[in-house]
């Protein structure tokens, strides 16, 4: 079965490179700001959302908090991505509700045992079943 990923990101460049990073490996879903990440992720209900912590319109912080808080969405995974990271942020994206916290620029290695720690082995296209 192929994972689904909703990537929620506003900077076109960003986007298009973790689309690139995954499109061979899943089915990726994209949103640019975090109202249309929350819309995107009742629509589609993705097995993990990827989500920029500094978004427009609703940043990833609430958009976290929105999505955890609604029943039907809650166990979906949300691993927060973020270009500034601080001390402590980790921690407070995990209050927010995220499950993971990964610091820009994005290790490809890392990010893919992330999503295999969640999704499990072989929910990514090119990789053996468990």
């Amino acid at each position: 079965m192929t994972a689904t990923i909703l990537v929620v990101e506003d900077v076109e460049m960003n986007l298009d490179l973790m689309v690139q990073l995954l499109e061979d490996h899943c089915t990726v879903v994209t949103a640019a700001d975090g109202a249309a990440g929350l819309a995107a992720a009742a629509r589609v209900r993705p097995d993990i959302i990827l989500m920029d912590l500094s978004l427009p319109v609703l940043d990833g912080w609430e958009a976290t908090r929105r999505l955890k808080a609604d029943p039907e969405l809650a166990s979906i995974p949300v691993i927060a991505l973020s270009a500034h990271a601080m001390a402590g942020d980790a921690e407070k994206a995990r209050a927010a509700g995220c499950d993971e916290y990964l610091a820009k620029p994005l290790d490809e290695d890392q990010l893919f045992d992330r999503l295999r720690a969640f999704l499990g082995a072989g929910a990514l296209d090119g990789e053996p079943a468990p």
